[in-house]
């Protein structure tokens, strides 16, 4: 069976693939010849996943999963969340997200915060939502050469180091998207025993 993963991302898309049974071929945008800039115009990561999802499966015909991640901060009431990749603007900046964050946190005590990634399933005419979550603490400076986005500025709850200070398979285990995935996996497995 062929399932679509609305990604150009190759790493992202072979990482999941090793998880699932050989009887299912993932396959990214990219392959199904999908080059559109499918905009996020809803405002909840499960909205937004949902949609890409379906955008494939209503103009490819393909069965498909998306995901949408934003980093939700207590003491901000939940933002960046939704926004988070555009937090700080148009074009999307990494660096620039992050120093809005740090700046709107200064002086803060309660640093808290979670990612949360939201992945949308539409198989078969089912849509189904998996969802990941990882809790830790906004850093007062970057910390790690790794990762990306809000990865230099996130320590997860447990740990002494930032995301970008892991290794990819240190932060997959605890990750919201390596949950978010795994339980999508998990799903998959038990649907199509192979």
């Amino acid at each position: 069976m062929k399932l679509v993963f609305a990604t150009h991302n190759l790493n992202k898309l072979q990482e999941v693939q090793q998880m699932l049974p050989t009887s299912i071929q993932l396959v990214s945008l990219t392959d199904i010849e999908c080059f559109d800039d499918i905009e996020e115009t809803e405002i909840t990561l499960e909205g937004n996943a949902h949609l890409k999802a379906n955008y494939v499966l209503q103009n490819f015909k393909h069965d498909c999963f998306a995901d949408d991640t934003g980093l939700e901060v207590d003491i901000l009431d939940g933002k960046p969340g939704v926004y988070s990749a555009r937090y700080a603007g148009e074009p999307a900046n990494s660096e620039k997200n992050m120093q809005k964050l740090l700046k709107a946190l200064t002086g803060a005590t309660n640093r808290k915060a979670q990612f949360r990634t939201a992945v949308a399933l539409h198989l078969n005419g089912e849509k189904l939502i998996f969802e990941g979550i990882c809790k830790g603490t906004i850093l007062e400076q970057e910390q790690g050469e790794k990762g990306f986005g809000y990865d230099p500025i996130f320590m997860p709850e447990g740990f002494t180091k930032s995301f970008a200070e892991m290794s990819s398979e240190e932060k997959n285990k605890i990750s919201h998207r390596g949950i978010a995935i795994q339980k999508l996996v998990d799903y998959l497995k038990d649907k199509f025993k192979s």
